[in-house]
């Protein structure tokens, strides 16, 4: 018996009865319309499903115009002005990055840039940017661009038409350490003033984008803000839709009908360094990704020069071959030129080539792709933000270095070109009509009309029209708040009854809580969760504030019966983002830099295992560095040897050396629920009260211990990093001893080995940051190395420890290099001892992991007394007496590579 293939198309069993079918279909289409065919088609298939009939149908349609030319929306613009507008744009891109790269090589060689992927998409701005992205003003919250990063040399030349830069700036591309210059890609942090969203590390702009569309609704959805109105473009090229990222989460997208968001794929079908996919088509597997995911889809494929081609396609060849040419063909088309074209293109089909007999291969050559004809692509953005109930994907076929010819158009190396000869800018001038005279070309003068010509006067109607000229940002929300006093938190920073123990988890969600009772801050508080709130102790707030989800409860939760039970509503406060890190990042993005975005403060907590933090979304939190987000972040059960149980991929002995590299990240170790509090506490006093461009990292403990509570005077040695909390007795023979997390703990039943044991005192130190105590260290050396003839300063740790005798010793859950950093600033002269925990977890009791990893109370007596041998304290022979009393294991392999 032969086996049936599903791949392959059933036979016709009854050509007459397939011809009858399809004759009738044709009538519908031609007396009732599409829509009509369509309708009856969907209720076809419905039938069929209803009577068992369920295979699946193809997600994808014909390579063809999803918009028919009878039903484009006209543009109400002055195409003509437009694409001279569109044209200076080009040259002064073109200009702006052939200058850069012109310099000297004493200059320090090129500086880079990108020519040939703004000329591909320009006409899809200049239908953005005069008809449809709303600039914020009274009437109008704004738009949110998230614009392909290496585009940006086209923003700027079309900000420089506007006034907005000057010609200065242009000149300084990507020149930016004297202040006078632009930065190469979107980057809020070097351009506050101007660009909304970092990028060009792609992958991350689709998917901050589609939790940026969710948080506007969130807002609208509590009050907090009316965002009815407002969309999320997000301009992605056909290469970057490869990052996971980037198609990551439009499930999310279609789920919660975010019909405020519209992607747009640049189509140019070429990567970096070739086709996107060469053996196949890149639009159409786009199509059925996203279609299948729930969106609506809008391709935009041809121009207008091919219409009346297709009219006349009655027997679908030409269709036909558009849908089996494949992208690498599709892109060899456009390297070459028309004669080319009628051979490989129309030539595959007899009827398709006469239908080009009459045209000459320049007239060949020129039919368009659909995204450089700007009546088709105002029609498809149209279309597209008057969808709704989903969101949109445009996918838009393009030509990458369109208008550059020899240079680079359509070919592989297009992307790298950024340098052109000077028969290369003449045929760019020519092409584009610019208005430059041949004597003046060598010079790639920029062209700006004069202010009262058409071109200039339509440029500024059209924005003023739209609310104003953009991207443009926000650096200060026009809010303000007064955070609570310290002891507004006294739950926290209280000691602990006698008999009772908490965790710093817990310190952390009493916080949290009490903040959410404040009537000013509390409903801006923000909690992000990942699937782990009973991991963190948070359940209790689903009945309380409830969980984000724009269609409410419409089931019975298992749970409906106990207090914390799980409740779901349109206006719920938490967000939860189910088993995605990354989700949770973005989200926490979105609210971390609403101030800007929505002229709104909120207060984002994003709570979650640390290990998953920033090992695994640290290009997202580098980005919202860039963006300069304000928020928390809590690494939840953090340290290498805290989570017993869980093994080597949950355990954490390395995010704050992940965090210390974000410049504006502040990031800490806290040992006790005190510091937890003033901590908090601190970092609600930057960013929501001073409106600090900085967010704050917190690792917490799930052990439970008792609380000493807040000793008054030491709330800013907390902050910046070290203060003692336990002083040793009198005596000669003294160490310091330092720590932070869980092992400060350690270090604490250390100082009680040491004394009775050894007859040494220890003042033990808790240093909540090692990560602080660096940057003010390296401030102080910054400071006296450009300084020379002023007093030095001391760095905080030379300061703290300046007093107190002894050698030093530090410990903590993480790698040795953490506690490393501060070395050059202990007092000189002092021993100084670092334990950490090098090397893969593994799962086991508390107690196991941390004499695994040598950071006991045992290994922190042995390095005490080892430090006090090399400064001839005590002799040698007491190391070796310890080491056997405390039965240390010698020959044991090294925990880093054991």
């Amino acid at each position: 018996m032969t086996a049936v293939n599903p791949n392959q198309p059933a036979q016709d069993l009854d050509a007459q009865e397939t011809r009858e079918w399809m004759d009738a279909l044709s009538s519908v289409i031609e007396k009732e319309g599409g829509e009509r065919a369509h309708f009856l088609l969907e209720q076809l298939l419905e039938h069929a499903r209803q009577h068992s009939i369920d295979k699946p149908f193809s997600a994808t349609t014909g390579y063809v115009n999803t918009i028919e030319p009878q039903e484009e929306e006209r543009s109400p613009g002055n195409l003509e002005i437009e694409e001279r507008l569109r044209a200076y744009m080009r040259w002064n891109a073109m200009a702006m990055v052939v200058k850069a790269n012109r310099h000297n090589p004493e200059d320090g060689g090129d500086l880079g840039g990108h020519i040939g992927s703004f000329a591909s998409l320009a006409s899809l701005f200049g239908a953005g940017f005069n008809h449809f992205w709303h600039a914020e003003s009274e009437n109008h919250g704004g738009d949110c661009l998230y614009i392909q990063g290496h585009v940006s040399p086209g923003v700027y030349a079309r900000a420089y038409l506007e006034g907005r830069l000057t010609e200065e700036q242009l000149l300084n591309f990507r020149q930016e350490v004297d202040g006078k210059g632009l930065s190469s890609y979107p980057h809020p942090k070097l351009m506050p003033e101007f660009w909304q969203f970092p990028t060009v590390s792609m992958g991350l702009g689709p998917l901050m984008a589609i939790y940026q569309a969710r948080f506007l609704k969130y807002l609208h959805a509590r009050g907090i803000a009316n965002t009815e109105n407002r969309k999320v473009w997000v301009f992605c090229g056909d290469g970057e839709m490869d990052e996971v990222e980037s198609l990551g989460a439009i499930g999310l997208a279609a789920r919660e009908n975010l019909d405020n968001l519209v992607f747009v794929v640049n189509c140019n079908l070429q990567r970096l360094d070739g086709p996107v996919r060469g053996n196949g088509k890149i639009i159409q597997e786009l199509e059925g990704e996203f279609r299948g995911s729930g969106w609506n889809v809008i391709k935009l494929l041809w121009g207008s020069g091919w219409d009346p081609l297709l009219a006349r396609d009655k027997e679908g060849a030409l269709k036909k071959i558009m849908m089996e040419t494949l992208d690498g063909d599709y892109q060899a088309m456009k390297a070459n030129d028309g004669a080319y074209v009628r051979k490989h293109f129309f030539g595959r089909d007899p009827r398709t080539l006469e239908m080009v007999s009459k045209m000459s291969d320049e007239e060949i050559f020129d039919l368009r792709r659909g995204g450089h004809d700007s009546k088709k692509v105002y029609a498809a953005f149209h279309k597209a933000v008057n969808h709704k109930g989903q969101p949109t994907v445009l996918l838009i076929k393009t030509v990458k270095g369109f208008g550059m010819g020899k240079a680079g158009e359509g070919k592989n190396n297009v992307h790298q070109t950024k340098k052109l000869s000077d028969e290369d800018i003449k045929a760019f001038r020519d092409r584009f009509n610019i208005p430059v005279p041949d004597s003046e070309l060598p010079k790639i003068p920029f062209y700006k009309p004069a202010d009262d010509t058409p071109e200039m006067k339509y440029l500024h109607e059209r924005r003023k029209a739209l609310g104003g000229y953009l991207p443009h940002r926000r650096t200060k929300s026009d809010e303000s708040f007064t955070v609570p006093a310290l002891d507004t938190f006294k739950s926290v920073m209280e000691p602990t009854a006698e008999g009772r123990e908490i965790s710093t988890t817990q310190a952390y969600v009493r916080f949290l809580t009490q903040l959410l009772r404040d009537q000013a801050l509390g409903p801006r508080v923000v909690p992000i969760l990942v699937d782990e709130a009973r991991t963190f102790g948070m359940e209790g707030l689903f009945r309380q504030i409830g969980i984000y989800n724009p269609a409410g409860q419409q089931y019975t939760p298992v749970d409906k019966d106990q207090v914390m039970y799980y409740k779901e509503d349109k206006a719920g406060q938490i967000l939860q983002e189910g088993i995605n890190e990354a989700g949770g990042m973005s989200s926490w993005i979105a609210a971390a830099t609403s101030y800007s975005t929505s002229n709104r403060i909120m207060i984002p907590f994003y709570v979650y295992y640390s290990m998953f933090g920033f090992q695994r979304i640290g290009d997202l939190a580098w980005a919202a560095g860039d963006m300069q987000a304000r928020g928390f972040l809590l690494g939840g059960t953090s340290g290498r040897t805290t989570l017993n149980g869980e093994g080597l991929q949950h355990e954490d002995g390395h995010s704050h050396l992940m965090a210390n590299t974000i410049p504006n990240c502040v990031s800490y170790d806290p040992t006790f629920a005190h510091e937890v509090g003033v901590i908090l506490h601190h970092g609600l006093k930057r960013m929501v009260e001073k409106q600090d461009n900085v967010f704050y990292y917190l690792t917490l403990l799930n052990e439970n211990y008792a609380m000493p509570g807040l000793t008054p005077g030491t709330e800013e040695q907390i902050i910046k990093g070290m203060y003692m909390c336990k002083p040793g007795a009198a005596g000669d023979k003294r160490v310091q001893l330092l720590g932070s997390g869980t092992i400060l703990r350690e270090s604490i039943a250390a100082q009680t080995l040491l004394a009775t044991d050894w007859g040494i005192q220890a003042d033990v130190w808790s240093c909540p940051s090692f990560n602080e105590l660096t940057r003010d260290g390296q401030d102080a050396e910054r400071y006296n190395l450009l300084h020379p003839l002023e007093t030095p300063r001391v760095s905080f740790v030379g300061q703290q420890l300046a007093e107190h005798s002894g050698p030093v010793v530090a410990s903590t859950d993480y790698m040795k290099a953490y506690a490393e950093q501060i070395r050059p600033f202990i007092p000189k002269g002092r021993t100084y001892k670092v334990l950490g925990t090098d090397g893969f977890g593994r799962s086991d009791f508390r107690s196991k992991l941390r004499e695994h990893f040598e950071v006991n109370r045992h290994y922190i007596v042995i390095a005490a007394l080892k430090a006090l041998s090399e400064e001839g304290k005590v002799p040698a022979t007491q190391v070796a007496e310890a080491i056997q009393k405390y039965g240390i294991k010698t020959d044991k392999i090294n925990p880093l590579y054991a």
